[in-house]
């Protein structure tokens, strides 16, 4: 979970993580991405709460902030289980999806499993058209390089069996990320299910971050790991 200033939802979004049943046994790496507005408090209460818990809970601290895919990496080195999962701090998405994302990995028919927002029928808050049309659009030109046919590139929501982490270097620091782990399981050439979820999507009166600029460095990232690993 990589976190940068979320001090309204980090214990909400914790408790969801914590209290959703997933039949086996789970460790949620919190990775603070040098967050300044008071989310650092919180970790003693959230690590006390968790204290002799069902789920052992351990908190990353980033000095300086170096963006989604530092926190990322610094938790994928960190995990000690056989699946990984991502879960952005805030509360777009819910982790009582958590059973249909792992189901295509713990039945042996997939390596990857990324969670679409655009596929579906469950409840998604309406917001921003140019914000869909940009995802799509980052989507539809991932899957030109790519040769994938996904519907959300960018979506948090990505689960690997932890080989496939391994078997990738990763250089991303913010959220090129997302291009780049797509780019790198296409040429690994994992096997990769998607699966509908929820959506409770944020505006950036409540928090939210990527911008216009993200989107074109994206475009870039797409390119460069395509071609240049």
């Amino acid at each position: 979970m990589p976190v940068f200033n979320e001090v309204a939802t980090l214990e909400r979004v914790v408790r969801r993580v914590v209290d959703v049943d997933v039949g086996m046994a789970k460790e949620l790496i919190i990775v603070d991405d040098a967050s300044t507005d008071g989310t650092r408090d919180l970790y003693g209460s959230i690590g006390e709460q968790a204290k002799d818990g069902p789920v052992q809970v351990r908190v990353l601290l980033h000095e300086r902030n170096g963006g989604k895919g530092r926190a990322l990496r610094t938790g994928f080195e960190a995990a000690t289980g056989d699946i990984i999962l991502v879960q952005d701090a805030d509360l777009e998405y819910d982790p009582r999806d958590y059973p249909r994302l792992l189901a295509p990995i713990l039945d042996g028919r997939a390596d990857v499993v990324y969670g679409s927002r655009f596929v579906g029928g469950d409840a998604h808050r309406v917001l921003f058209f140019w914000h869909m049309l940009g995802n799509r659009f980052l989507t539809l030109l991932s899957n030109a390089f790519t040769n994938l046919n996904l519907t959300d590139m960018e979506t948090c929501y990505k689960v690997f069996r932890t080989e496939v982490l391994r078997n990738m270097t990763l250089r991303s620091d913010r959220f090129t990320i997302e291009p780049e782990l797509t780019a790198k399981v296409a040429r690994g050439r994992w096997r990769v299910y998607e699966v509908g979820i929820s959506y409770a999507g944020r505006d950036y009166s409540e928090g939210k971050k990527i911008t216009w600029r993200d989107g074109i460095a994206a475009i870039w990232a797409i390119i460069r790991y395509r071609f240049f690993g």
